[in-house]
């Protein structure tokens, strides 16, 4: 297989856009969506040369094994415009190492590495006018496979489609968050898939989730599955925690995702000077140093969000609520992180990539 070209990428454009009908100004996260998509298809045991198309419904017939055996995987990662109106990508091949990773462990076909970069690249270019430029808008950029091959036989598929669909939106999160410890339900497991990004994953999530909103929290700190001794993710993101001076986070492992802001955190703080622990970390630590006062951050660090702070978490009946500071780590490391991402300074890392 050669390397794809951008020529080799059949384009089939709108006839109208809808994005005269887009208020920029007031954008929801992900409930908007551009004019195009670019599409894939795996049949015969090779993956076909991807097009691009109006963004639209998609066929499937109901033995679709998407619909039976759970085989779909995706990412999130955000496309960024400057002053000068140039598109920046923020670690672009970490997120198709990722899907690859995520591919494998359930069974679908690997995208090709220039399928990926090459459709997204000539995507963006499309698109480029629904990239937001408003402070903290973007382009969400979410790619996915899932199985279209047919059969009711649990065996893996043999034909899938990839897609990459775009969202302007905004922030995905408006303030602060309270957080319940969960002890019951389990994200994932050992030998499971909770270090790729499958749907599934996802849909384990919603009724926990929903049960510690009912308790007035607004998302979970998932523990391990056996113990439940030891926090592990904050809803859908990595999670770290500031205990005095020293930022820890929960090293990956089969049950933890092996995040692309979480790495970039880690990698900016040693180089701002902050002091990081990759270790397990206990729940009775954590409330041990809420309760002692050297409990100063949690919060949530993901492609959407970047960094959601935490205001307080609850456990076992009790809530504690974190002490309101001045220069954060989580405000410190967003605050970079972004001017990066939207080339508003330097790159000495080199995750900025120009499309």
């Amino acid at each position: 297989m050669g390397q794809l070209t951008r020529e080799q990428i059949k384009i089939n454009k709108v006839k109208t856009s809808k994005i005269d009908s887009i208020d920029f100004n007031n954008l929801a996260f992900g409930q908007v969506f551009s004019d195009h998509m670019l599409t894939c298809d795996y049949i015969d045991g090779k993956w076909q040369l991807p097009q691009i198309e109006p963004f639209a419904p998609i066929s499937l017939m109901p033995s679709a094994k998407i619909f039976h055996y759970g085989q779909s995987i995706f990412e999130g990662m955000k496309a960024y415009k400057d002053s000068n109106n140039d598109i920046f990508l923020f670690r672009p091949l970490d997120n198709v190492k990722r899907l690859n990773i995520s591919a494998k462990r359930l069974a679908i076909p690997e995208i090709p590495e220039d399928y990926f970069m090459e459709g997204l690249k000539a995507l963006l270019n499309i698109e480029k006018d629904w990239i937001p430029t408003k402070e903290g808008s973007s382009l969400y950029i979410r790619p996915f496979t899932f199985a279209t091959g047919e059969g009711f036989h649990a065996s893996p598929a043999d034909n899938y489609k990839f897609i990459i669909a775009c969202a302007p939106s905004g922030s995905y999160f408006a303030g602060k968050v309270k957080v319940l410890i969960e002890e019951k339900y389990s994200r994932s497991a050992n030998g499971g898939v909770g270090f790729a990004k499958a749907g599934g994953n996802y849909a384990g999530q919603f009724y926990p989730t929903q049960l510690a909103k009912d308790k007035g929290y607004q998302q979970v700190i998932w523990t391990d599955d056996t113990t439940h001794e030891y926090i592990e993710e904050a809803g859908a993101m990595n999670v770290f925690v500031r205990i005095n001076d020293t930022l820890l986070t929960s090293p990956v492992s089969d049950r933890i995702l092996d995040g692309v802001t979480r790495k970039s955190i880690l990698e900016l703080a040693k180089a701002e000077g902050i002091k990081t622990e990759v270790r397990k970390i206990k729940v009775s630590e954590l409330v041990e140093a809420a309760k002692n006062g050297s409990l100063k951050e949690i919060f949530g660090a993901g492609t959407a969000a970047v960094i959601s702070p935490i205001s307080g978490f609850g456990f076992r009946d009790q809530d504690f609520d974190l002490p309101e500071i001045k220069d954060t780590f989580g405000e410190k490391l967003k605050n970079k992180i972004v001017a990066i991402q939207t080339n508003k300074t330097e790159d000495p890392f080199g995750w900025r990539i120009k499309v």
